[in-house]
């Protein structure tokens, strides 16, 4: 017989916690404006995608690529904007959410 605990683990997925820095948060409050200025809903639209980039990243967040150090990042759809974070044990720590066209350096302060 095999060890019960082994067994019970088995199938099991890690919940991670998404906690999102202050900066990150505002970049994204800033996205949500700007789109939401340019057309009714487009703002909402956006939290929709960066809502499923955020839970995509939950439940498989090392499949991302690496892009720096321990840095990995996601692509939001329909949107030019990428989530940058850090996956740790049981935390995806956010740290920056920039539109593709920002400059690395930017985020790279940040860890």
């Amino acid at each position: 017989m095999g060890n019960f605990e082994e067994e019970s683990l088995v199938g099991k997925q890690i919940e991670y916690q998404i906690i999102v820095r202050r900066e990150a948060q505002l970049e994204v409050q800033e996205a949500f404006h700007y789109y939401q200025g340019k057309s009714e809903g487009l703002g909402f639209e956006f939290m929709r995608s960066l809502d499923a980039s955020l839970q995509s990243a939950k439940r498989s967040p090392f499949v991302y690529q690496k892009i720096y150090q321990e840095i990995r990042r996601i692509l939001l759809r329909k949107f030019p904007y990428a989530v940058f974070y850090i996956a740790e044990e049981r935390r995806i720590v956010v740290i920056a959410c920039f539109h593709q066209r920002r400059s690395e350096v930017d985020w790279l302060r940040r860890i």
